[in-house]
């Protein structure tokens, strides 16, 4: 089992930025590919972005690649996504997500067997 616990959500004004943070626990951390979806209000679970075991290989979906960026700390056990220039479309419960194929960059939930509570981020026009 891997627990993950997400935080670093809030409110901020559009262009302003955050940094979520996912901390690990249970089995190795280093085994898993970690990623990033959000769900807004009335809309399906979508991928934000992916990192593989080793942080080597990223991927982001369009809507904010150039924007946010995903990072690992296998030491602390912890994989970060920095916000940028954020948007009110970015409004959203953020999820972190771990998945057992750590060489990879998965951006299917069905990939991914842990996942978080959820923290909300809130962004103001």
């Amino acid at each position: 089992q891997v627990q993950l616990v997400e935080s670093g959500g809030g409110l901020v004004h559009t262009g302003g930025s955050l940094r979520l943070s996912c901390a690990a626990s249970g089995r190795t951390f280093s085994n898993y590919a970690m990623g990033w979806f959000r769900q807004a209000p009335g809309k399906e679970r979508e991928f934000v972005s992916a990192i593989s075991w080793s942080g080597g290989s990223t991927r982001y979906a369009d809507s904010v690649k150039g924007r946010f960026t995903i990072s690992r700390d296998n030491a602390l056990n912890t994989v970060y996504l920095q916000m940028n220039t954020l948007k009110p479309e970015d409004t959203a419960v953020y999820y972190c997500a771990a998945a057992a194929i750590s060489s990879t960059t998965p951006a299917r939930a069905v990939n991914y067997g842990y996942w978080g509570q959820g923290t909300q981020v809130t962004v103001s026009s």
